[in-house]
């Protein structure tokens, strides 16, 4: 059995190859070949910032978003800033609100991961990335009308009567009204109360507001496709809109939960688990996605399916841009706006390019 080597700060792996692995996107192999190297104890200050960066790039990468607030310390101010608008904050009351505050900086950067994560054809990592930006879907729904991605520091101001009440006369299950009522106070005790909201909670916020969403003064039954539990009774704080907008809502709630019932998402439960088996293929993924595709393009029963609605907001955005085609439009016309794949990632490689060249 061999000795293994020690490799010194001075001997530094070919840093043009490393530049080409950050402008191919091979982020996580790049920041391995500078940790092998012990880059951040070189005593040239690109070669540790350069280091630095991949660190995060890394970590960004693997939506690691519970920490962008931390891992970003050493970045320029303006990719800090982004990257933590795309994470979540670790104080139930920082100032910063990040995803809770608005969720389109995360989709965007989820939209450029995946479009990563199919472009390198790790089946695995695409199905994990679908099914994480499933988990947000109704919340970026219900944004335009709360204004912001579902923050437990503002919604007690927006909620009220039934919702996280007893649950007499609500439609939500016991689970979702555990969720509802764990949102009225999670941004107002501790940070450990908080963390807990965030870790089990905060991503079926959106399960219970598509309830709300989805109710009988609003939408009759058969006019839309059946996606889940109705509610037939719902409150004042519900029904604050135009009739107009809170069919909007309806629909895109709609296609929220499409998105999350359909097979492209059911995949990330055939993941493997110790038996070898079980990763989809690239063709099975594109399968999948096709046949989630047709579904959200069907029309519904009363012709209003905003997917088939030129006029939509977020409609314009080309059903053939990202890897997986037609994805952006889909989160578009849910969060009704354009929201196409970011490049927080591409300038975080650009950044520690900038740095390999300036050795």
């Amino acid at each position: 059995m061999g000795v293994p080597q020690v490799v010194c700060p001075s001997q530094l792996p070919d840093l043009d190859q490393i530049a080409a692995l950050c402008e191919s996107g091979w982020y996580d192999t790049a920041d391995s070949m500078l940790r092998m190297a012990h880059a951040s104890e070189s005593a040239n200050p690109h070669v540790v910032q350069a280091a630095g960066v991949m660190a995060v790039a890394r970590r960004v990468l693997a939506l690691d978003a519970e920490d962008f607030e931390d891992i970003g310390e050493a970045l320029p101010a303006d990719l800090r800033s982004r990257l933590v608008d795309s994470g979540f904050p670790h104080h139930p009351r920082a100032a910063e609100r990040g995803a809770l505050g608005d969720l389109i900086p995360l989709y965007e950067l989820m939209l450029e991961v995946l479009d990563i994560r199919m472009r390198r054809e790790e089946p695995q990592q695409v199905v994990v990335t679908c099914h994480i930006l499933g988990e947000y879907l109704a919340q970026l729904a219900w944004q335009p009308v709360l204004g912001d991605g579902g923050d437990p520091l503002t919604l007690p101001g927006k909620v009220g009567q039934k919702w996280g009440g007893d649950g007499q006369g609500c439609a939500h299950t016991s689970a979702m009204n555990a969720t509802a009522r764990r949102s009225m106070h999670a941004a107002q005790g501790d940070e450990e109360g908080y963390t807990s909201y965030l870790d089990k909670f905060h991503s079926r916020l959106g399960e219970a507001l598509g309830v709300c969403a989805m109710n009988h003064a609003t939408i009759d039954a058969g006019e839309r496709p059946d996606v889940g539990i109705t509610c037939p009774d719902p409150c004042r704080w519900v029904l604050a809109g135009t009739w107009e907008e809170r069919r909007a809502l309806d629909a895109r709630v709609r296609l929220a939960r499409i998105f999350q019932e359909s097979g492209l998402v059911a995949l990330r439960h055939h993941a493997p688990v110790g038996h070898f088996f079980g990763v989809p293929s690239g063709s099975e993924i594109g399968n999948a996605w096709v046949m989630t595709w047709n579904k959200l393009n069907e029309q519904w029963a009363d012709g209003s399916n905003p997917m088939l609605d030129p006029s939509a907001p977020g409609y314009d955005v080309d059903a053939s841009d990202g890897a997986l085609p037609g994805l952006a439009r889909m989160v578009s016309v849910i969060a009704a706006r354009p929201i196409r794949a970011g490049h927080l990632l591409r300038d975080l490689g650009v950044t520690a390019i900038a740095e390999l060249k300036a050795v």
